[in-house]
This record gives C-alpha cells, structure tokens and sequence, in this order.
C-alpha cells in the first residue's frame, strides 16, 4: 500500500521562554496581553468566478476563510485498478462494497484485493455518466442482508434511474431475490444527470436523489411536480410511499417526491444530530450548492442558479434569489463537481468533529467545511497532491476517512493520522 505523508499545517507557540533575573529591581505586576483578533485567513479560493457580478445573498455563503487540519496526514492506497468506481459502502464485517459505473459491485478483501464481480445484478444501461452508481446498506443489514443500488435501466422511450435491493449471500458472492423498487419517471434518452444518491433516515425510509437529465428539454420538469426528474423523493423500504410525504394529495403531483428544484444531487447524508438531509449539488459553470433539504421545500433550479451556462450565457433571466426558492447554505463558483459527501464522526480527528467532507470531481481534491450551526465557516482542500478525481467519501468503522476515484484505474485509499517517527 501507498504510504504519503502529507504536512497540513504547522503550529506556531510564541511566548516567553526565559525567566526574569531575581537580582533586578521589582517590576509591576504583569498585565494580562491584549486580546487580539483571530486570523482571518484568506478563502482557498483565489481564481475570479465564472457568473461575475453576482452577489451572494449572505455573508459567508461562499468564499469562507480558509483552514488547516493541524495533523499530519497518512494516504494509503487499499486498492487500485477499480474502473470508474462511484460509491462505497462499509459491511459490519469491515469490507467495503465498491460499484464501477460500466456496471460492477464488487467486495474489497482483506489486504486490497478486490473480488470478482458480485452476480446477479440487473441489465445496466452505461455510458457517459449512466451506470452503476451508488449502494447502500439496509439499516438492518446485520439480520437481513438486504444492499440497496441505483442504477440506469432501460425504458421504453429511453433510460432513467432506477433503484433496486437484493439479499447478499453469506459468501458475498452474489444477490439473491434482486427487485427494483423504484423508477423514475418519465424516461429520456441521453446519458445525462442521474442524480442517485441513496441516504437511510433515521426511520430507516430512504431518500433517493435524482437529476433533472441536463438537456433543455427535460431541464423545466425540475419545477414540475408530475415528473420525478430534478427531484428528492422519499419512499418505504420497500418502495411505498410514505403517508407523511409533503405531496400526498396534490393533485397531479406524483407522491414519493420530497423536495424539487434540484440540477444533479450526487451527495447527500443525514447531520448526525438533527438527522436532517444535507446535499451537494452540481451547478453549470459554477453555482455548485450545498443545500439543507426540508419537504416540500423548492431550491430554484432552472429559475435562479450561481452559476452560467456552459454557453456563458446567463440561465434562465440570471437571477440569484426569489421569494419562494431556497437559498443553499453554501456555493462553490467556480465550481469543484461535487460527488460524495460524509460528516466526520469518528474519534481519530477529533479536530475534524462533526465537519462535512465534500468529494470533488473537476477540483480533484476533498473539501472539507467546518460548520457552526448551519453555517459554513471555514473551507479546506485535501489530497491535492493526489491529482485524482474523488468521487466518493466514507467515515469508516475506526474513524479513518475513506475515499474512492473516478478514474479508468480508480483507487480505495485510506485517511489517517500520520504516526510521528521517533529518532
């Protein structure tokens, strides 16, 4: 395995270090030292943003000052030669189940081996961005063995997202009695933002993440409550709808959707003590969000948006804020391609302590966010010197920090503390 150890930041003590000459005339009693102001340090953000002129709508929802985990990191490579890896996901026996987008689940053995493909998954539609993408364990895995995955089926008409479980055998060799239990609708035929993040509540419902399929065509269907498409739905475990959903009801409004107004939500998870559902959100060019999701609650996309066309043109009329539309509580322009996302509850950093860890694509790095309530207040940038695009992000059982990334030879690696040699 890889070993790097990467120095973050240094510690600096100033203080006096000799003491005062006995012999000497007696001094007044020394004075507390002045309170001085906390170092503001600049964002870790210094290139001009694509929409200029925008203005955030608070302060700090963007461009927060920088900050430097104080321990030394070691890097270690688990495994290597995963192609395109999208999600991962930590078995109580310790072994990570790993998907690769061409359409692969596979268990990663003690010492870094990585195993033959787990059978009997479904057909998957791959290509471009569609795939196997995320898995998750049922809440009560240890009894029933259930994994649940989203994947790209093909429809009459197209393709879309489709979620499906099935039992993990003993062996972990293959799934047995696989049903989908969710499709998005209506189908599309491009290979285009899926969305797919799969998030257990605290009531073991489940939150699927889905994409409004990029095109300009289907991009409207975010606001519209009779499609699925830019949207977070919340269904049962096994696939029923929720009587509380915030749609039930409505007229013409399909009722597992949860939220609406969403681009591409591939991060998402629960705050570890409000339980509430965090995500991370692609922008354009620029306009990446993290956003705080309540039912019933619509986040604006394609009405207003930070970012710009791709074209550089302005989206929609170029407008940033509405009555009516949430505000994310964080954006990133330029934009960093938000993957993965995790909070930090493990004890081997104890200075990381209920921080968010954003995986980036384009930016090849991973954000850390210092929160205070539901503020962002400080942004980091780690495993920059890995030049990899970080797609996924886990806490694992020990507190270490996984990651997977979305390369052709995609990697595991693991995240600890480095040990300091004693000479």
């Amino acid at each position: 395995m890889a070993m790097i150890a990467v120095r973050l930041a240094a510690v600096l003590v100033a203080g006096c270090l000799t003491g005062c000459d006995r012999d000497e005339e007696p001094q007044p009693a020394p004075q507390p030292p002045a309170q001085q102001e906390p170092v503001q340090r600049p964002p870790v953000e210094s290139r001009p943003p694509n929409a200029a002129g925008q203005q955030p709508a608070f302060e700090g929802q963007t461009r927060v000052p920088s900050v430097e985990t104080e321990r030394e990191l070691r890097v270690e490579t688990v495994a290597s030669g995963l192609e395109h890896p999208w999600a991962l996901a930590q078995m109580p026996n310790g072994r990570w189940l790993v998907t690769e987008r061409p359409g692969r689940l596979r268990v990663i053995l003690p010492g870094g081996r990585v195993s033959e493909p787990i059978r009997g998954l479904p057909e998957i539609v791959s290509g471009r961005q569609a795939g196997l993408l995320d898995v998750a364990l049922s809440p009560t895995f240890g009894t029933d063995r259930l994994v649940y995955f989203s994947f790209v089926e093909a429809r009459d008409g197209g393709n879309g997202t489709s979620v499906a479980r099935g039992r993990l055998v003993e062996d972990e060799t293959r799934l047995e009695d696989v049903e989908v239990i969710f499709r998005a609708v209506p189908a599309y035929s491009n290979q285009m933002h899926y969305g797919s993040r799969l998030v257990f509540d605290r009531e073991g419902r489940l939150f699927v993440t889905l994409g409004e399929r990029s095109d300009l065509e289907t991009r409207p269907q975010a606001q519209d409550l009779r499609s699925h498409l830019g949207k977070i739905v919340r269904i049962n475990a096994d696939g029923s709808i929720p009587q509380d959903n915030p749609f039930i009801g409505r007229q013409g409004a399909l009722p597992g959707i949860w939220s609406l107004g969403h681009r591409n939500v591939q991060g998402a998870a629960l705050h570890p003590e409000t339980g509430q559902l965090w995500i991370a959100e692609h922008g354009a060019r620029g306009g990446d969000e993290i956003n705080i999701v309540r039912g019933g609650r619509n986040y604006g996309w394609p009405t207003i948006s930070y970012g710009q066309e791709y074209s550089r043109e302005p989206i929609g009329e170029g407008l940033t804020q509405q009555v009516g539309l949430e505000q994310p509580i964080y954006y990133w322009d330029p934009v960093i391609a938000p993957g993965g996302m995790a909070f930090y509850t493990g004890d081997l950093f104890p200075e990381w302590r209920g921080n968010l860890f954003v995986s980036g694509l384009a930016g090849e790095h991973l954000a850390r966010l210092v929160l205070s309530g539901e503020r962002v207040v400080g942004e980091e940038r780690l495993l920059v010197d890995q030049n990899q695009r970080i797609r996924d992000v886990a806490v694992g059982g020990d507190g270490s920090l996984w990651v997977v990334t979305d390369e052709s030879d995609g990697r595991l690696m693991r995240v600890t503390p480095a040990v300091r040699r004693v000479d």
